[in-house]
C-alpha cells in the first residue's frame, strides 16, 4: 500500500521505538494526536522538549531529578551511613512510596549482561565504589534491591565481591510471597526463596 502521509509514517516510526508499543499501538496513538486540538499537541511537543533540557542526572545518586545534587542527596536527614543499589529510577521511585527507607540511594543504569555487552564499565559501579571510599560521608550498609532474576542476581553477586574489601555490610532486600496470595499460586523458586528469606516472627 501506498503511503499517504510521510510524517505520519515517521511519527508511527518513532513511536514503535517506545518500550512496550508495537506498530500497531503507535499507528493508535498517531491517530489519536492527530484528531486532538493543535495546543493540545504543542504542548505535548513541548513538555517532551522540557524533559530533555530540564531533567538532569544527580551527580551523587545518578537518579534523574530537575535539580543536581537531588532532593535526597542533599537532605541531611537521609546521611544515615545507608545506600541502597538500585537498577533504574523507577525502582527508586517505588521504594520510595513505601516511605520505608531512609537512606540513601545510587542508580546502576541497568545490570550486568554479557549477551548485551553490558559489563561493569557500563553501569555506575565505580561511583559506587567512591562513595564507600569516601571518608567524609562514612558508609554502613550497602542494601541490593536488584530484580531477582538471572541478571539481577549475577549483578548483586559481583557487587557483593566487589564490596567486600571494604568496612561495610551488605544486605539485600527480602524475596517472598506477595501478601494477598494463596501458597498455591505461588511457583518453587520463590516459595524456596521465602523459607530462606524468613526472619524472626
Amino acid at each position: 500500500m501506498k503511503v499517504t502521509s510521510e510524517s505520519l509514517e515517521r511519527t508511527i516510526e518513532e513511536l514503535a521505538k517506545l518500550p512496550g508499543t508495537g506498530r500497531k499501538s503507535a499507528q493508535r496513538i498517531a491517530m489519536y494526536l492527530l484528531k486532538q486540538p493543535d495546543d493540545s499537541v504543542y504542548r505535548l511537543a513541548e513538555t517532551l522538549q522540557n524533559l530533555k533540557r530540564s531533567v538532569k542526572t544527580c551527580c551523587i545518586c545518578r537518579t534523574f531529578s530537575d535539580e543536581d545534587p537531588c532532593a535526597i542527596c542533599e537532605n541531611p536527614k537521609r546521611q544515615n551511613g545507608q545506600i541502597c543499589v538500585v537498577e533504574e529510577f523507577q525502582d527508586m521511585y517505588f521504594i520510595e512510596r513505601t516511605d520505608e527507607f531512609r537512606g540513601r540511594y545510587h542508580v546502576l543504569g541497568g545490570v550486568l549482561s554479557p549477551m548485551n555487552n553490558i559489563g561493569p564499565d557500563q553501569l555506575h559501579v565505580k561511583s559506587l565504589i567512591q562513595r564507600v571510599n569516601n571518608p567524609e560521608e562514612p558508609v554502613t550498609e550497602i542494601i541490593l534491591a536488584l530484580n531477582p532474576d538471572a541478571e539481577g542476581e549475577a549483578t548483586s553477586f559481583y557487587l557483593h565481591k566487589l564490596l567486600q574489601p571494604f568496612e561495610v555490610q551488605v544486605t539485600r532486600i527480602a524475596y517472598g510471597i506477595p501478601v494477598g496470595t494463596d501458597l498455591e499460586y505461588i511457583d518453587d523458586a520463590t516459595l524456596s526463596r521465602a523459607f530462606r528469606s524468613r526472619s524472626t516472627f
